[in-house]
């Protein structure tokens, strides 16, 4: 399985946005789902997975940064336009929120969410403290 990026078809109208963050053909292989509001400047991630995939759709403003092995790529959502990642375990992934108000992102994981034992490993990609703010 490789890293994929998907644009997502995003409907505004007078009321706000209305995206899909997953097809319908991966939800019945996922675990776990959470929704994730982050700070302007803030980091989410700055890890990688042990057994589960991670499909994560981002809420630009963002940028989000991704290790496969030895490259290393990122990817800028612009304000208010959505993208889908498709992350396999053992892949690190950080999301850095660019804008000046909070972005929104959705995690979907094959593998069940347990406290005592997360499937989580910690890999920093996008230093988490303030000096790394955009200018």
């Amino acid at each position: 399985m490789r890293v994929t990026i998907e644009q997502v078809s995003v409907h505004r109208d007078g009321r706000g946005v209305v995206f899909e963050p997953l097809d319908p053909a991966r939800i019945a292989v996922q675990r776990n789902v959470h929704v994730v509001l982050t700070q302007p400047g803030c980091v989410r991630g700055n890890h990688y997975h042990r057994r589960g995939a991670e499909t994560l759709t981002v809420f630009g403003p963002a940028l989000v940064r991704i290790r496969d092995r030895q490259t290393i790529k990122d990817t800028v959502v612009p304000e208010q336009q959505a993208v889908r990642f498709t992350i396999p375990p053992g892949v690190s992934h950080a999301i850095l929120n660019t804008g000046s108000q909070p972005n929104l992102l959705i995690a979907f994981n094959t593998f069940d969410h347990d406290p005592a034992d997360p499937d989580v490993v910690r890999d920093v990609l996008i230093d988490p403290s303030p000096s790394h703010a955009l200018a």
